[in-house]
């Protein structure tokens, strides 16, 4: 008889980020990592900054040898809920509010045209005066 795997959505995992309570998600897989955060070689902050997301490419980059893959499967809680992905909403934009946005990165430009003008005048002064004693 196969074994049931519980599913959990990355929302349940992202829940579980703290020092007595971590889970993250490898390849599809959540890991419910608490009693290894002492002994994961790399440091708890390691497996902290792993929950909320999928870290497999995290895990993968970091070489982990077959002896450590073997050691996760003990951790193994269950599986991702892939079908409760979170798609993004589409923000349907009109034109006339394209038009807005727009104007107002031409506004904001115009009244910041200041600190670079500086920059260069500022400079081309710098490098006039050192030329200059040369």
């Amino acid at each position: 008889m196969a074994k049931l795997s519980k599913l959990y959505t990355m929302q349940e995992a992202a829940q579980h980020n703290t020092n007595e309570d971590c889970w993250v998600v490898i390849d599809g897989k959540v890991y419910d990592v608490s009693a290894y955060l002492d002994e994961h070689p790399g440091g708890d902050d390691v497996l902290l900054s792993a929950t909320g997301k999928d870290a497999t490419e995290e895990f993968e980059d970091a070489g982990h040898s077959k002896s450590a893959r073997e050691l996760m499967e003990k951790f193994c809680i269950g599986e991702l809920d892939e079908s409760s992905q979170a798609i993004p909403e589409l923000k349907i934009v009109s034109k006339k509010q394209a038009a807005d946005s727009s104007k107002k990165i031409v506004e904001l430009t115009k009244q910041h045209w200041v600190v670079p003008v500086a920059v260069v005048g500022l400079s081309v002064v710098v490098g006039f005066l050192y030329f200059r004693k040369k």
